[in-house]
Order: C-alpha cells, then sequence, then structure tokens
C-alpha cells in the first residue's frame, strides 16, 4: 500500500467516534444558537432603523419606518435576552426540564 493513503488510512480510523449529545446539551446549543441570531436580526434592525433615521431628510414617513425599525430592533434584544427565561417557563408547562 502507498505510504501517503497507509497514513491517511491510519489517521481516517484514528479519529475516537463522538458519543452522541444528550437532549439537554442539544436543547442548550439550540438555545446559544436562537439567542445569537436574535441579537444578529436584532442589531441588523438597529443599524438599518439608524441609516434610514439619518437619511430621512425630514420625510414623515421614512422616519416612522425608522422608528419602526428601532422599536423592532429593542423587541429582538429583549427576545435575545428573555429568551432562557421563556424556554424554561416552557420546560416547566411541558414538565420535561432539570
Amino acid at each position: 500500500m502507498n505510504p501517503v493513503l497507509h497514513n491517511a488510512v491510519d489517521l481516517v480510523l484514528s479519529v475516537p467516534a463522538q458519543a452522541p449529545a444528550s437532549i439537554d446539551q442539544v436543547i442548550d446549543n439550540l438555545k446559544k444558537w436562537i439567542i445569537g441570531i436574535l441579537a444578529a436580526v436584532a442589531s441588523l434592525f438597529l443599524v438599518i432603523g439608524g441609516l434610514r433615521y439619518i437619511t430621512a431628510g425630514g420625510d414623515p414617513g421614512q422616519v416612522e419606518q425608522a422608528k419602526a425599525n428601532l422599536r423592532n430592533a429593542l423587541v429582538g434584544y429583549a427576545l435575545a435576552v428573555l429568551a432562557p427565561l421563556i424556554l424554561a417557563v416552557l420546560q416547566g408547562i411541558v414538565g420535561s426540564g432539570s
């Protein structure tokens, strides 16, 4: 057998298999992803709202859209902060919590 191929096969076969993640680990990782996505989307709305507000030039329609974007950003940040609490309440209601 080719020595390079032999080393590659040894490397692949020597990697230990990962143990399957528990459901608690999966839920915790999912919670972190959701919080990160909520914060990223809220930041995007904050930037868009700020840019709209700056470039509105006194147009009442643009100012209202900018304010709506800023309110949506605040709601997104609130959801990101409250997500662990909301999930804990839902786990308590469903009865599958630790």
